[in-house]
């Protein structure tokens, strides 16, 4: 039995995801496709446009074997912290033989190649990167200054750090390369349009093109070629009863938090430094909404998805001492089941025979199974979905009721 696995949003599910999970299987001679799916918030710095039960169902109806979700703590992390997460959620399956992701260069060597130097780090690298942090360089910048400085066979390559699926799909290669892990990584030529491109002249548009032509529609009339038709009629069903959702929804539960957190300051919270804290006290008194406020923070060194990402941290109280702490353990403790397919029961097998973390399906397990670190991870992942829940019930009128984390049941397509 061949296993490989996908890393993804799905937010929401669209054409190049299909083709991506039926190029993973292809390419790999995979038997399964098990999915690392961010829960209710997204790497990016934004709840997900659909929660994770319906972004599931759509990858199980259109290739996906298995669905995990990949606890908040990696989803709403830093690129490092996110495919590092990932990652080993995979290597602890003990089943999974590739990694399979998309990306703009599509050459494996190449990113490899770009892996392996910057997990070396050597004098070289520190010594220029430490320089160009000094002369006000954003990091970007002064990490490709320093490629350049301690590997120059990179530099007719550069051009591959600038491309988001890219630095992404490097990151990757170091987690794989870190742990030492038996999985391979491939990855495919990312179809269609770029990650930013927000066009809809393609028939493998981006996420981002679908989220901002619903938007503007106020429906899905725009998108209906877009996606796989049972993605399309999944998202059909639940448009204005659970979906969209939108960073500022999240506007007055996250000036509340902000408030209550002023006093002592922000920086126990990932990617929040004394600087980043100052000014967030400083410009709170002009706080109008999610999206604005992260306009007002964002600086020439700070993007707006590093701005985004660090004020969903204080949102859902995440900490950097948890963080370390989980890094020490090996990242996860847990692999938590969203959905499968019900012919891919031998994969469940396999994976209980061989796996160094527990599989988790119903929550009411978990005080059997988990303990310590184990249990902060899944109660913060439980947390985020209640917030995310609350805000559903409250924007929609026609919203589901039954939504708790422990009266959902396990997907089965």
């Amino acid at each position: 039995m061949r296993t490989t696995g996908i890393i993804a949003e799905y937010n929401p599910f669209h054409n190049g995801h299909a083709h991506q999970i039926a190029k993973a299987k292809e390419m790999t001679g995979a038997d399964y496709c098990i999915i690392a799916m961010c829960g209710d918030f997204v790497q990016r710095g934004a709840p997900a446009v659909a929660d994770k039960y319906l972004r599931a169902e759509t990858a199980l109806k259109n290739g996906a074997d298995l669905v995990l979700e990949l606890p908040v703590y990696y989803a709403l992390g830093s690129a490092e912290y996110f495919a590092s997460g990932a990652v080993a959620l995979f290597d602890r399956l003990g089943i999974v033989d590739a990694l399979c992701f998309g990306s703009e260069c599509g050459d494996i060597a190449v990113l490899s190649e770009f892996a392996a130097s910057l997990i070396d780090e050597d004098a070289v690298f520190k010594e220029v990167l430490d320089r160009h942090l000094r002369m006000g360089y954003a990091y970007p910048g002064a990490r490709n200054a320093a490629l350049r400085a301690s590997d120059p066979g990179l530099t007719p390559y550069m051009h591959v750090m600038s491309a988001p699926n890219n630095i992404l799909g490097i990151e990757y290669c170091k987690a794989l390369l870190r742990r030492g892990s038996q999985i391979r990584p491939y990855t495919t030529h990312r179809a269609g349009s770029s990650y930013h491109d927000a066009s809809l002249l393609n028939t493998y548009c981006s996420a981002l093109a679908i989220r901002e032509a619903i938007d503007a529609a106020g429906n899905l009339s725009e998108v209906v070629n877009l996606m796989p038709p049972e993605a399309y009629d999944l998202l059909a069903s639940a448009f204005g009863k659970s979906f969209p959702v939108h960073a500022d929804d999240f506007s007055l539960p996250l000036h509340y938090q902000l408030l209550s957190e002023q006093p002592d300051g922000y920086t126990d919270h990932p990617d929040i430094d004394q600087d980043l804290s100052d000014r967030i006290c400083n410009l709170l008194p002009s706080y109008q909404g999610f999206t604005d406020f992260c306009e007002k923070l964002k600086t020439k060194n700070r993007t707006y998805t590093r701005i985004a990402r660090s004020l969903m941290h204080v949102l859902l109280q995440i900490r950097k001492e948890d963080l370390l702490s989980f890094q020490a353990e090996d990242y996860v403790y847990y692999a938590r089941i969203l959905g499968f397919r019900q012919d891919a029961t031998p994969l469940l097998t396999a994976i209980k025979a061989n796996g160094s973390i527990p599989l988790l399906g119903r929550l009411s397990d978990a005080d059997d199974l988990l303990s310590g670190n184990g249990r902060r991870m899944l109660d913060k992942d439980i947390f985020a979905a209640q917030i995310y829940q609350s805000l559903v019930q409250s924007k929609f009128a026609g919203a589901p009721t039954d939504t708790g984390e422990y009266t959902r049941q396990v997907l089965k397509v």
